[in-house]
Order: C-alpha cells, then sequence, then structure tokens
C-alpha cells in the first residue's frame, strides 16, 4: 500500500516522517528527489538550462535556486514551464523507488508530498495522511522556527490550500497540536491499522 504523506507548512511533518522511518517505514521525499532531478547531468537539468539561459546557473554549473526562483515567483508561465520539466521527472523517480521498496518486502511505503493536493496527485498514491496542526498553531511555529515576521508567515500560508481543507479530504489525519509522545502514539496507531489492512 503506498500513501501519500502530506500537511501544511510547520504542521509537523518531519516529525511524523522520522517516526515512521524510526518504525522502519520506507519515506519517499519528494522534495529531496526534486533537488536530485536538478543535479547537472541530469535530464531536468538540461532542459531547465535549454530553456531558462546558463545565466542561472552558478559558477560550479550548479543551478542557482535564488535566481531561478525569482524568474518563476514573478512569472507564473515560467513557473509553470519550470514545474512541467521538473514534476514528471519526480513522479518517475518516486514510482522507481517505490518499486525498489515493494521488491525489498515492503508492504507499506509512504511517499512524502508537501503539495499534494495543490499538484493534485492523489492519482499516484492508495490513501492520504494529512498530518495537521490548526492555522493559529502553523503561523506561530513558522514564526518562532524560521524568525518570520507575521506578514512573512502568512503569505506563505497563503499559498498552500488552507490546512483544514485538506485534513477533510484526507483518509487519515495525524494531529500533531499536542506533545511528541501523543503524535509517536497517532503514528503507531496508524501503522497498526494499516498493517491488518494490508496483512494477506
Amino acid at each position: 500500500m503506498i500513501l501519500g504523506l502530506t500537511g501544511g507548512i510547520a504542521t509537523g511533518k518531519s516529525t511524523v516522517t522520522a517516526m515512521l522511518r524510526e518504525q522502519g517505514i520506507p519515506v519517499i521525499d519528494a522534495d529531496q528527489i526534486a533537488r536530485d532531478v536538478v543535479e547537472p547531468g541530469k535530464p531536468a537539468y538540461e532542459a531547465i538550462v535549454r530553456h531558462f539561459g546558463r545565466e542561472i546557473l552558478l559558477p560550479g554549473g550548479q543551478i542557482d535556486r535564488k535566481k531561478l526562483g525569482e524568474i518563476v515567483f514573478s512569472d507564473e508561465a515560467e513557473r509553470q514551464r519550470l514545474n512541467a520539466i521538473v514534476h514528471p521527472e519526480v513522479r518517475r523517480v518516486m514510482r522507481e523507488e517505490a518499486e525498489a521498496a515493494e521488491q525489498n518486502g515492503a508492504k507499506i511505503v509512504f511517499m512524502d508530498i508537501p503539495l499534494l493536493f495543490e499538484s493534485k496527485l492523489q492519482h499516484m498514491v492508495d490513501k492520504v495522511v494529512v498530518v495537521y496542526a490548526p492555522a493559529q498553531l502553523q503561523l506561530a511555529r513558522m514564526m518562532e522556527r524560521d524568525e518570520f515576521e507575521e506578514e512573512q508567515a502568512q503569505k506563505r500560508l497563503r499559498a498552500q490550500l488552507p490546512i483544514d481543507q485538506k485534513r477533510a479530504e484526507a483518509d487519515f489525519v495525524i494531529d500533531n497540536t499536542g506533545s511528541r509522545e501523543e503524535t509517536q502514539k497517532q503514528v503507531i496507531q496508524l501503522l497498526e491499522r494499516l498493517k491488518t489492512e494490508v496483512a494477506p
């Protein structure tokens, strides 16, 4: 069974990912793969350089993420162009990694996809798990963790679907409002439930 793990900014998804890995569950990280597929020599890298030009490269040949970010966040058409290059590559690698995990005997595989709903990737997974924390708590955590001003934090929140909407569309919810122990208990309960569902 492939589960999509998602949440919102500062809801505690990386905490849950770490807990799953501690339990020996494979977690495929979409963000890490997105970084890997744009490394020099990879097909997505070549396509990005062809489209955006060599001006977006650092002296060592890597993509200057900040420079590329400035282009795509100020021009929606360019952002879509970048996504059209990167996303199919990321999905292909994620599928390969999931298949490899299943061949290695994994019955349960998580795909950590931050923008699962926003990118409409529900078709890639069997069920969706949302790591939840109320918006006010997201704001507070962002301001503390990333030292954002409230306006900066609000802007990032607005760029994602509201967490309550994600919660409503989830198959399972891990509520990360309380202590680490409470979250861990929910993770273990979820895994026990999933194991009974995938049992032969």
